[in-house]
């Protein structure tokens, strides 16, 4: 076939994107603006490079929606699962990965594929012909994201995404600090205590309070605007909320016994997961921050455990950008005022890695099929994906149009299960199942 598809952005949706169009037999280009263009959260030049967490969360394929997408995209011979599968590291029921070994994994199987090249450059305007996928995610370029605007006519909505700090393993003090996952979840031992749990007693907890909502924050541009992602608030922004929030949320001491002292109940416990697989980094879990680096090391450092903490980077804050899915996009992922043109990943106002490489498997075969001459069968809604881009072409309201994580609050419902708590569990398995079901009949079609 002589038809090329263009993709451009090389994160999460455009590497899988490019290998599910690859395996079909389709040429690709994988436009990537890195390393000759950077920004403020990228550190290299591979395609697929996790910027925020090395997490894919919950891998539970049975009860929760993220691992149902993992399962999903596993069935649909996904590059970014394999290569996560690959570089797994131990974390409880969450996929955590090697971040640095699992995009050169990536990397390299897209570069080694016959049918896949990668030009480096910055794309600045919208084609006008050809087969596209615009897969730049939240960071796309100034000029690319003018460009956009300026076709559709309507203003690209924004929130600030804050990223965690790493900490180096060797400065934290295990006289403190014990390995453990919440509830003891994991199958091995390695996965039982996946995590390093770092205790507060209610003093600590209260200073460490004071100190976030007194620290020095990084202020927005003049004339920036924009709203936080819910699922990705910055800590500061948790405590503000409310003194509570965070005994609640990240910093929750239930289901974790300290075996330094095992009578003394904890008031509040910040985790650090693994970050590589040395074991040499490990991130503070759900820290994202948009304090200044000199308020972070003093705020960080009060912790239990991490009083001579060495950061291998410390948290920051980027603006992201998606556009008005629901609005701007059919139900085949096009753009409606040029159709030759697909948006995939978070640029479509999905959030998450997995959400993200699972638009871009979409949007390929999507593109695939067309550029063939076929016509793919709808993508059921019971399904993880088919659940997602229902959800940003069409499902979402418009006019309060924000990312959005799976969840089971997507899918359809099922028909004579029991609501509320107490049916949770049977009401999630029933979930799954049906997903399952259809998206191999999906699949085979």
């Amino acid at each position: 076939m002589s038809e090329t598809l263009h993709i451009i952005g090389g994160g999460m949706a455009g590497s899988e994107a490019a290998w599910q169009a690859a395996q079909a037999g389709i040429p690709v280009v994988i436009h990537e603006m890195r390393p000759q263009v950077g920004t403020f959260a990228h550190q290299t030049g591979d395609l697929a490079e996790m910027v925020c967490s090395n997490s894919f969360r919950s891998d539970d394929h049975e009860q929760n929606a993220v691992g149902l997408l993992h399962w999903e995209m596993r069935q649909a011979g996904g590059l970014l699962m394999e290569m996560a599968d690959r570089h797994q590291l131990p974390a409880g029921g969450a996929l955590a990965v090697d971040r640095d070994a699992f995009s050169l994994g990536v990397t390299e199987r897209l570069r080694a594929h016959p049918l896949v090249s990668v030009e480096a450059g910055e794309i600045t305007e919208l084609p006008t012909d050809g087969h596209w996928i615009i897969a730049t995610g939240p960071l796309t370029s100034g000029n690319l994201a003018q460009a956009i605007r300026a076709e559709t006519g309507a203003e690209s909505l924004a929130f600030f995404d804050a990223i965690a700090p790493i900490v180096y393993f060797d400065s934290i003090d295990m006289s403190k600090a014990w390995f453990q996952s919440r509830y003891d979840k994991g199958e091995t031992e390695a996965e039982q205590k996946a995590y390093l749990n770092c205790p507060m007693d209610r003093d600590q907890y209260e200073a460490f309070i004071d100190a976030l909502l007194a620290a020095d924050k990084t202020e927005f541009h003049e004339g920036e605007t924009a709203g936080y992602f819910d699922g990705c608030l910055p800590i500061e922004v948790m405590a503000e909320r409310g003194r509570e929030t965070l005994r609640h949320g990240p910093m929750k001491p239930v289901g974790l016994t300290n075996p330094h002292q095992p009578d003394v109940k904890a008031h509040a416990i910040v985790q650090l997961r693994r970050d590589n697989a040395l074991g040499t980094l490990w991130n503070i879990v759900g820290f994202q921050t948009k304090m200044k680096y000199g308020a972070q090391t003093a705020v960080f450092k009060s912790i239990p455990g991490l009083e001579n903490a060495s950061f291998a980077r410390l948290g920051g804050i980027h603006r992201n950008t998606f556009i008005n899915s629901p609005t701007l996009l059919d139900d085949q992922m096009r753009l409606k005022s040029r159709p030759n043109i697909r948006f995939a990943g978070q640029i479509t106002g999905v959030e998450g890695y997995v959400e993200s490489a699972a638009m871009g498997l979409l949007a390929a075969r999507l593109a695939v099929a067309e550029m063939q001459g076929r016509t793919l069968p709808a993508l059921p809604n019971t399904t993880a994906t088919g659940a997602l881009v229902t959800h940003i072409t069409g499902g979402a309201e418009a006019k309060t149009f924000q990312p959005m994580n799976v969840n089971f609050g997507l899918f359809p419902p099922v028909e004579g299960l029991k609501g509320g708590r107490r049916g949770r569990k049977d009401r999630y398995k029933a979930y799954t199942d049906r997903a399952k079901a259809d998206w191999a009949a999906w699949l085979a079609a």
